[in-house]
């Protein structure tokens, strides 16, 4: 406790020695740049929205509502947690190490107070008087220097507006240039972005969303980006089965949330087959469990379902992506309009899990290893729970072998898998379960010829490095 309004500079050397220690390569940071007055007077308004703030904190206060961290007035880091020069000195003290800084921008909107609103009120999508009279939940009317603007709010096609942003008009390319400028400046500060809601500025999204076709942006801001700054990330938040088109765009990562949605659902056979997809669209998805716009984990999955759904997303290739609290087992979603979060218990049971679920992320084989999804089979006849399994292979460059088995279902389960390891005939084998105390011995000739015999127990799992004996 520091008695007064904590900054960058107070993140502590020892909390980020623990995470460089659990494995990370790369901190992202949420809503670091600065809001204004006007978006944080919607928020504290709108009533929607103050039920949530007020179920998530029973002791709320108007002073726990800052703003939307999407609802951005500039790019440039908030005074209040130190500016852009904290945000320098905390990136060199991560820098020394070897994590990552990632930092958001938010391509669909601007916040109402935005300078734009009166530097060039035509970088926004304009509405009519009819506009705002037939659709009061998508338009607003913004004053300026020159009198009143009728804007239209940022939205995605399918919800009404947010209404503390403005929409981008991404038809103007003085409008698309002054975005990409943004997001070069932004380059400087960070080693990469996660891109807010990244489909929404595609061509064919837009005109979906406006009636009118915007030029490209993307493919643009990418390759200008990657040739100033070799090795920058990009990372977006897409939906719609659009994850591909923007890899296929410059992103180097596309969020995964279809695997999330399957697994949410308990539907084994769509989690088999969504790992059917090739590895050049697979090893570039963010793969995630929760995220600050999903509920929580914990109060989505039991604890048992909720293990067995981390080792299907997190031993499956792509990038990793944890959520602060995800480890400790937090149930209350924080909006990105508070500055503040309930207390919660830990639950001892999930951290010690997340503990050696990312120690054993840390090996080599989990991280440039290849990886394969392999098939179980009926382990007799008639014995259809050979289909509540997910079964990956995973193969080191130096030989080293490892397995991952998980019985997603609510009860017990049989059956052989065929392990696509040759080198195993003619030797003994050690199955060492790196998320527990089990171990199993098993001849490598009968592997081959008949493969492994699973019977495991609804909602379980293990993780087995493979060791010659």
């Amino acid at each position: 406790m520091t008695g007064r309004q904590a900054t960058l500079d107070d993140i502590s050397d020892k909390e980020l020695d623990r995470l460089a220690e659990m494995g990370f390569d790369y901190i992202w940071l949420l809503s670091v740049w600065s809001t204004g007055d006007a978006a944080q007077k919607i928020s504290r308004e709108n009533k929607e929205w103050l039920a949530e703030f007020q179920a998530t904190l029973s002791d709320l206060t108007e002073d726990d509502i800052y703003g939307s961290g999407f609802a951005i007035r500039g790019y440039t880091v908030h005074e209040k947690i130190g500016g852009n020069e904290a945000l320098k000195r905390l990136r060199e003290r991560l820098r020394m190490r070897n994590l990552k800084l990632i930092l958001d921008f938010v391509p669909n909107h601007m916040a109402p107070d935005h300078t734009w609103v009166e530097e060039h009120p035509e970088y926004f999508i304009s509405g009519t008087e009819a506009d705002l009279s037939n659709s009061p939940e998508n338009y607003t009317c913004i004053k300026n220097s020159k009198g009143d603007l009728i804007c239209a709010y940022g939205r995605d096609p399918y919800f009404a507006g947010w209404p503390d942003t403005l929409q981008i008009d991404y038809c103007n390319p003085a409008a698309a240039e002054a975005m990409m400028n943004e997001l070069l400046q932004i380059s400087d500060l960070c080693d990469g972005v996660r891109c807010d809601m990244a489909m929404l500025v595609l061509p064919d999204v837009f005109e979906h969303t406006w009636g009118k076709k915007a030029q490209s942006f993307w493919p643009v801001i990418t390759k200008r980006i990657s040739e100033k700054v070799p090795g920058f990330t990009f990372v977006a938040e897409v939906y719609w089965d659009l994850e591909w088109t923007l890899q296929q765009q410059g992103f180097d990562f596309a969020y995964d949330k279809r695997l999330y949605d399957r697994l949410r659902k308990d539907h084994t056979k769509e989690i088999r087959e969504h790992f059917f997809a090739g590895l050049d669209y697979q090893d570039k998805l963010a793969r995630f469990l929760e995220n600050h716009d999903e509920p929580r984990a914990a109060s989505t999955f039991t604890d048992e379902q909720h293990k067995c759904a981390a080792v299907i997303t997190f031993f499956s290739p792509g990038l990793r992506f944890f959520h602060q609290g995800q480890f400790e087992g937090r149930k209350k979603r924080i909006s990105p309009h508070l500055v503040r979060g309930p207390k919660e218990p830990v639950n001892e049971n999930l951290k010690l899990f997340y503990s050696k679920l990312l120690a054993a992320l840390k090996k080599k084989i989990f991280r440039e290893g290849n990886w394969n999804l392999l098939s179980s089979i009926p382990a007799w006849e008639g014995n259809n729970s050979w289909e509540s399994f997910i079964v990956f292979g995973w193969k080191g460059a130096d030989g080293e072998m490892a397995l991952v088995v998980i019985n997603y279902s609510p009860h017990s389960a049989q059956c052989y898998v065929h392990l696509q390891f040759p080198e195993l005939a003619g030797k003994q084998w050690q199955f060492k379960d790196l998320l527990s105390e089990a171990s199993y011995d098993r001849s490598g000739d009968d592997l081959v010829s008949r493969g492994l015999y699973l019977d495991m127990p609804e909602w379980s799992y293990h993780v087995f490095e493979i060791v010659n004996l």
